[in-house]
């Protein structure tokens, strides 16, 4: 059986500590998936993109020190080809990641206004996908102020915490 193909869109690097600990985020990326996937890293910031959609099966956008509503010049872009995959291509968005594709799909991202969500965060289980376990509750490690403040259309809140409404989104 021949491995996934899974492009990681970089849209930025981590802190340089953990930079030099673990990899940048393709590879951090690559060791989490395993086995069974070729993965191809995409520097959006960049403007390196894939020629086409179909080029991957699916695609993990990466998190940034960047905020979705910034004017730089690689977020009109993104956006773009995050709408022309839809469709085409698996879209998982970690982090900044799931904050571009609510805003490229008609969503709102906004600097909360309760300041910074830091550390581990537990999240409610409000519906369940089937690739999810029985667990009530899912703990993640976050380091944010940017929030998913109006849901975008035609996705379903799979996990959320008071601080983070919109935490885990399905489309």
């Amino acid at each position: 059986m021949a491995a996934m193909k899974i492009g990681i869109l970089e849209t930025g690097r981590p802190p340089r500590d953990l930079g030099q600990r673990f990899g940048d985020y393709p590879a951090m990326f690559a060791r989490l998936l395993g086995p069974g996937f070729d993965t191809t890293a995409y520097d959006v910031v960049a403007g390196r993109f894939p020629g086409r959609p179909e080029a991957q099966d699916g695609y993990i956008v990466t998190g940034s020190p960047a905020g979705v509503y910034e004017d730089l010049p690689w977020i009109a872009p993104l956006e773009a080809f995050l709408r022309d995959a839809s469709g085409k291509a698996k879209l998982v968005g970690i982090c900044f990641g799931h904050q571009i594709m609510a805003e490229a799909f008609g969503g709102k991202v906004e600097k909360s206004h309760r300041g910074w969500g830091v550390g581990l965060q537990a999240y409610e289980v409000r519906e369940r996908a089937p690739w999810m376990d029985e667990a009530a509750s899912i703990s993640i490690p976050v380091s944010h102020q940017d929030q998913v403040v109006v849901q975008p259309p035609a996705t379903t809140i799979l996990a959320a915490s008071d601080f983070t409404p919109f935490g885990v989104l399905a489309w």
